[in-house]
């Protein structure tokens, strides 16, 4: 999800996994990677209210998926958020925990996160798999290939017996995912207007 990324030029190194210090500069980097994502923008259509809410929404998945795997990349200029298998739906419990914190973030907007949340885990498939909830790289560093690399240090990590899942709401995600591994699954829409999304599926490494 989030802005298209390229894998050109950044060394591994720049790799490592994410911890609180780094929880306001990821959430604000990814609240401008997907200043203009299609799901993000139905959900929040005036672009200042997007861009204020954000922060504070990607501040709280970011807590949210402590437990998985959480990786940054050029010192938070492109992160990565998994989640471990038979983690990946939210449930009601955990929002209902989260009430007050949601609200602070979405505001009049919460039933239409709620749709595309629940669009979200509707179409996800049955079984074990790591699902990449997050991916996201700063406009501003945009061809450093810092999104490539950190997408991948998390795929090198998942790749064992389990495969790898995601949803995208941006058509041009998908030349990268593909090109990484990913097949589309399934397309489909929110109900009630909403914006389309595709499902993608990378199979385990053979040799893992």
């Amino acid at each position: 999800m989030g802005s298209a990324i390229n894998t050109e030029g950044a060394p591994h190194s720049a790799v490592r996994m994410a911890g609180s210090v780094d929880r306001e500069r990821v959430a604000t980097m990814l609240a401008r990677a997907f200043a203009d994502d299609p799901g993000m923008s139905w959900i929040f259509p005036d672009p200042e209210d997007r861009a204020r809410r954000l922060v504070r929404l990607f501040a709280l998945l970011f807590d949210e998926d402590a437990a998985g795997m959480r990786l940054v990349a050029g010192e938070g200029a492109a992160a990565t958020l998994w989640r471990a298998p038979g983690m990946a739906k939210t449930g009601t419990l955990r929002l209902l925990g989260q009430a007050r914190p949601l609200w602070r973030a979405l505001g009049s907007k919460i039933p239409r996160a709620l749709s595309v949340s629940n669009a979200v885990e509707t179409h996800m498939p049955t079984g074990d798999f790591w699902y990449l909830h997050l991916a996201g790289c700063d406009p501003a560093a945009q061809g450093r290939g810092l999104g490539g690399l950190v997408v991948r240090a998390g795929l090198q990590r998942v790749a064992g017996r389990f495969p790898a899942y995601l949803e995208t709401s941006t058509e041009r995600n998908l030349g990268f995912y593909g090109a990484i591994g990913f097949q589309v699954t399934k397309e489909w829409r929110v109900p009630g207007g909403g914006p389309r999304f595709w499902s993608m599926m990378r199979q385990p490494d053979p040799l893992s």
